[in-house]
């Protein structure tokens, strides 16, 4: 009997596995793809479009590229998967049945209970999210004098708002226009949890591209044209974009199956409380012993690989691995700046410093995007994106 895998998003975890599941099983499964978009995008460079919108052609990857033709792709939204059907229920489409699924839906933004912050904040989680962000910077800039520059707010001081300020501050100074930026930090201090070497680094980079940096208190309101503060004075925008966290998809809503706030969560062979739903990357939480593993798109690349491998163990009844988060250093861009963090040593030559900026960390973070682009797709493709990472 063929076996029905399916493969749910087209993020990193979802493309990524659907290679891997590709070259373990070849044509002796019938392999479904499910997407609510037709393309594969590398969202960790989606904030290059908040500058310039031209820049989506070169980091966005039609299925056609990665599935094979024997691979089924269906574009509709999953609402809903039942575990006793086994079948995954769709927006638009029939639902479809599975021996086995693979959950790599990716995760949506959370607000924290935070009055007005979602109805009045723009979010980056999406292609489409990125251009909106662009357009509304745009719009505000336009309306902008000097005398009153439009004022941009980016909540949270993680990678993804780190990157989105630095890219706000690139398109301001490439198109002269009359923007202020803050960024703003619940915490005490900017990518919180890291290294205070590589906050620093970040903080003179952001500092240096006049960025204002707020830390150390929290958001407790937003309004379409004010955010307000636990203790400082309320903060005016015309901007605001919130990148402060991550919950899991609505979809997983009513799942039976155990999860953390929509997450699913998984052993760390990615089984899920039921053995024939898998889970990776942002839908999932994935036991890695003291702490899950991170919802970063570095950790969901290399799951793809295991996990695609342990749904061909278990259609083969042989023993599924258990997968180890390998973290490989951090590098972050600040506009066209970057910050590398405890890079591991390439090729056997070690590195002489924990933390460095300039070219080598500017080129070592275009050569990451390339090699996934090349893995997903070809050397050739990444060679043509090369100018846009």
């Amino acid at each position: 009997m063929t076996e029905n895998v399916v493969v749910l998003g087209a993020g990193y975890a979802g493309a990524g596995a659907i290679k891997t599941l590709q070259s373990e099983l070849g044509g002796t499964v019938r392999l479904t793809w499910i997407a609510d978009v037709d393309y594969h995008l590398v969202l960790h460079e989606s904030h290059r479009v908040i500058r310039d919108p031209d820049v989506r052609s070169d980091i966005t990857f039609s299925v056609d590229e990665i599935a094979d033709p024997s691979t089924r792709f269906i574009q509709d939204e999953v609402v809903g998967l039942d575990p006793e059907e086994q079948v995954v229920e769709l927006a638009e489409n029939d639902d479809v049945d599975y021996d086995y699924v693979l959950v790599g839906l990716g995760s949506q933004t959370a607000y924290y209970g935070i009055p007005g912050l979602g109805e009045h904040s723009l979010t980056l989680k999406s292609l489409d999210d990125a251009l909106e962000i662009h357009e509304a910077v745009k719009e505000a800039s336009t309306n902008a004098t000097r005398g009153e520059p439009a004022q941009v707010v980016v909540g949270g001081a993680g990678l993804s708002g780190i990157q989105t300020a630095g890219e706000i501050a690139e398109f301001r100074d490439a198109h002269r226009a009359p923007i202020e930026i803050h960024l703003v930090e619940a915490l005490d201090e900017i990518f919180p949890g890291n290294d205070p070497e590589i906050q620093q680094a970040l903080r003179d980079l952001l500092e240096e591209a006049a960025v204002r940096i707020h830390t150390d208190d929290p958001i407790t309101e937003a309004t379409d044209e004010v955010i307000h503060f636990d203790e400082g004075d309320p903060l005016e925008h015309d901007v605001l974009i919130w990148t402060g966290g991550i919950t899991g998809r609505d979809a997983m809503d009513d799942v039976d199956l155990e999860n953390e706030h929509n997450r699913l969560t998984t052993e760390a062979n990615f089984q899920t409380s039921d053995e024939r739903v898998f889970a990776i990357g942002d839908s999932a939480i994935i036991n890695q012993g003291d702490q899950p593993a991170p919802p970063t798109a570095q950790a969901a690349w290399q799951a793809a690989d295991v996990a695609g491998e342990n749904i061909a163990r278990a259609i083969e009844n042989r023993p599924l691995k258990t997968w180890e988060y390998d973290d490989k250093g951090t590098v972050v861009s600040v506009g066209e700046k970057a910050v590398a963090h405890e890079v591991k040593p390439a090729f056997g030559v070690s590195l002489p410093v924990d933390t460095f900026g300039g070219f080598p960390a500017k080129n070592l973070k275009k050569m990451i995007a390339a090699r996934w682009i090349a893995d997903i797709t070809s050397w050739n493709e990444a060679r043509q994106s090369w100018s846009s990472l």
